[in-house]
């Protein structure tokens, strides 16, 4: 089970579950073993035979709202945010909702524990790609609006602005990377004609004069043009004959 701390781990294995997660994404995403976590410590409360092992969306939706109401009955607190993210598969949530409940149960936090990063988009993958490996816009709409959360709410309106905040957010992640490039290889044609021209280490000119030649007008630096006059000579008319 990639993605858990090894302590959460071996937890889950003590726990044993009727099937061992091998996919956290796929295997937490109907809620059965998530049941069966809480079921382990709350066995009067989760009642095994009330939730369903199916994978239709339907399904999923059923086990999760009897654990949202046994939750809020027990008075614990299960971020909802983590339950959504969890149910539509996306990127992270599982992890972070084991880990959670893990927490919940045990009074303990897993030893490599962070602080939890909310954004389960595809982002932090696309950066690990090179530029030309990298999702295109249709494709990171597919990859970050999944096709239950379209089950979920059917309103052509609200998905509409959810593809376009996508969209946004992809071509902001594209300009911003592209800028990266284009910084970083400017700044290396500058330190290189520096070192073929001294043959010294500069290295506080050579900081310099890279920041200097990384303004553009783009960054809001003001670039001044002279016009220079060139005085050409007066051409002959051809003589007739």
């Amino acid at each position: 089970m990639t993605g858990l701390p090894r302590d959460v781990t071996r937890w889950l294995q003590s726990l044993e579950l009727t099937v061992h997660p091998m996919n956290v994404r796929r295997d937490f995403s109907s809620g059965y073993h998530v049941a069966e976590m809480f079921c382990r410590y709350y066995p009067r409360d989760f009642e095994m035979h009330a939730y369903s092992k199916g994978t239709s969306f339907s399904a999923k939706q059923d086990n999760w709202n009897r654990i949202r109401r046994t939750v809020q009955k027990l008075h614990l607190h299960l971020p909802e945010k983590l339950v959504y993210g969890t149910m539509h598969c996306k990127p992270g949530a599982a992890e972070l909702l084991v880990q959670q409940v893990y927490t919940i149960l045990t009074k303990h936090r897993p030893r490599t524990a962070h602080n939890p990063e909310l954004d389960f988009s595809d982002q932090k993958y696309q950066q690990l790609l090179p530029a030309v490996a990298r999702s295109t816009a249709t494709t990171a709409v597919k990859s970050n609006l999944r096709k239950t959360e379209i089950l979920a709410l059917p309103d052509t309106l609200t998905n509409g602005r959810r593809a376009e905040a996508i969209i946004c957010k992809h071509l902001q992640d594209k300009t911003a990377a592209r800028t990266a490039t284009d910084r970083a290889g400017r700044s290396n044609v500058v330190k290189s004609r520096l070192k073929q021209m001294t043959g010294k280490n500069l290295s506080r000119d050579e900081k310099r004069l890279s920041e200097l030649c990384l303004q553009s007008p783009l960054n809001g630096a003001v670039v001044s043009y002279k016009t220079i006059k060139v005085n050409q000579p007066a051409r002959r008319l051809p003589q007739s004959c």
